[in-house]
């Protein structure tokens, strides 16, 4: 262990463990949340433009965030996206296209798919879509909770081309009219998500309100990132035992071959 050759090595592995011990001192700092939102935070309504950016992913915090957003729905988006359970009742959303009114930090044109009522009856819910195309274009204020997208997959097997069983903006977006050029929230907004609250407009006979609590407080810990931290300090270790391990073998063939070189004189 003291020749040049594995003083180099030790010299290695010092680096190696180094260099894993600062990665698990990043991972250990990311770790633990020094600035978490204050409880209640996701209730307080703030305008959508706060939150997020038409585009971008919803960052995890804000998942469930209370929003308000102006605009007005486009005729002929009204869809119906199926599997969605209200209080344990499988049943349909409503959906449609809210075309935002534009600001200084929103570009036109710009969407955001609403999930506006539950039905458990699937003609109860594209009647309600039919009766909701009717008022389409009038000026709407909506308030509720924002949702990260869902999502699109592949429909059932048997079912029509336009099944939905999760609710994605990506997915809504290939059956919305007038979407060239077209902005669009990544997220989507449930109308009137959270207790008391309103849609900003009114339901058609056959849908309620969806019911959308509000998200669990998390832990400002994240132990995933706990156990990253400690891998890497085992990494470390394991650079320092890989040395001895190697040097150790190497001596042992040196003994070995000096005792089967006394034995053959």
């Amino acid at each position: 262990m003291l020749r040049p050759w594995w003083i180099g090595m030790l010299v290695f592995a010092l680096a190696v463990a180094a260099v894993f011990a600062w990665l698990g001192q990043w991972q250990l700092g990311r770790a633990i949340d020094t600035d978490p939102p204050p409880p209640g935070a996701t209730e307080q309504v703030r305008p959508i433009t706060d939150v997020v950016a038409p585009g971008a992913y919803l960052p995890e915090p804000l998942v469930g965030q209370q929003v308000s957003v102006a605009g007005h729905f486009v005729r002929g988006d009204f869809l119906v996206v199926s599997s969605r359970f209200n209080d344990g009742q499988e049943g349909y959303w409503v959906t449609g296209q809210l075309r935002v009114d534009p600001s200084a930090t929103v570009p036109e044109p710009t969407s955001l798919a609403v999930a506006l009522g539950w039905s458990a009856d699937r003609a109860a819910a594209d009647a309600a879509a039919v009766a909701l195309d009717a008022r389409a274009g009038d000026p709407v204020q909506l308030t509720g909770r924002l949702i990260s997208d869902e999502g699109p997959v592949r429909p059932p097997v048997g079912a029509p081309a336009t099944e939905m069983t999760r609710m994605s903006p990506a997915a809504l977006l290939g059956w919305w009219h007038d979407a060239g050029g077209l902005n669009v929230y990544r997220p989507y907004l449930v109308a009137g998500g959270g207790a008391g609250a309103d849609t900003g407009a009114d339901l058609p006979h056959g849908l309620v309100a969806i019911d959308s609590p509000a998200p669990a407080e998390g832990s400002n810990v994240n132990w995933l990132n706990i156990f990253y931290a400690v891998e890497w300090a085992i990494f470390a270790g394991f650079a320092f035992y890989m040395w001895y391990r190697l040097a150790r073998d190497a001596w042992e063939k040196e003994v070995e071959a000096l005792e089967e070189a006394a034995a053959a004189r």
